[in-house]
């Protein structure tokens, strides 16, 4: 987990991209964000049944299905990705059927070996942490979890026991990419969580603009963005990782200066 704590303890807030694997040329794109300098790369693995996420990455996910993306192809992917970049953080992102239909075990070996450093899995509960949990840990893989704004007070230690790598604070409470929390309201949530916890806080869902990142980094230690990448891919096709570079190059360049 050496390079998620790297990521998270640099003097600005880290920028998080999120794109879908397999959704265009994987490869190019993903350079494309770290060439504008994301500090932390997820990488969706495709669904049928995406629930949490809305239409852009829904339709990201059905594109790369179409394309015929196996879970094989995403790990190889990730392996590609860390012998070009071996210093850049990997998460996968996605849902638990295709993560423990093999067996955890299987899949956490698996992600260990193409160098992945953390997992969000969306579907799998902290109370239900046994079906993926422990195999993650055992090979050092971050299990990330999620907190949202319906997460109380009462919930929120169960959501934190076992959580590693980052605390990924869901801002709204509904699907990505459709609705942006108040700054305020974004404020206070990530006060009240960086009192529970000594784990970095990153917000997501519904940053779109470098003017809104500016504003979560100001308060939280990452700021997610994936809906208005996945855009990105289906709009402009091979000529995204133009378009991805320039994007995250004005939102990091945001994010930075807010920080100073």
């Amino acid at each position: 987990m050496t390079r998620l704590s790297n990521a998270f303890s640099k003097p600005h807030a880290a920028f998080v991209a999120f794109i879908t694997a397999g959704d265009g040329d994987t490869a190019a794109n993903l350079d494309a964000l770290v060439a504008g300098g994301a500090d932390v790369i997820e990488l969706g693995m495709p669904f049928t049944d995406p629930m949490a996420d809305g239409p852009a990455i829904q339709s990201a996910n059905l594109r790369s299905l179409g394309a015929g993306t196996t879970t094989a192809d995403v790990l190889q992917i990730a392996t590609d990705f860390r012998a070009r970049h071996p210093d850049i953080p990997l998460i996968l992102m996605g849902y638990a059927n295709p993560m423990v239909r093999r067996g955890p075990e299987w899949f956490a070996v698996a992600a260990a070996d193409a160098g992945v450093d953390g997992v969000i899995c969306v579907d799998i509960p902290p109370e239900e942490d046994q079906a993926l949990g422990p195999a993650l840990r055992t090979k050092g893989i971050a299990p990330i979890r999620l907190a949202t704004p319906t997460t109380d007070a009462e919930r929120l230690p169960q959501v934190l026991e076992g959580s590693a790598g980052f605390l990924y604070y869901v801002s709204v409470a509904g699907i990505t990419g459709k609705q942006q929390a108040a700054t305020a309201s974004i404020e206070t949530a990530v006060a009240a969580l960086k009192a529970a916890t000594d784990l970095p806080v990153a917000v997501g869902f519904g940053v779109r603009t470098p003017e809104q990142a500016a504003a979560i980094a100001r308060h939280a230690d990452g700021v997610v963005v994936g809906s208005a990448l996945v855009d990105l891919c289906r709009e402009f096709g091979k000529e995204a990782p133009a378009k991805l570079q320039e994007l995250t190059a004005s939102m990091v360049a945001a994010i930075r200066e807010a920080n100073k």
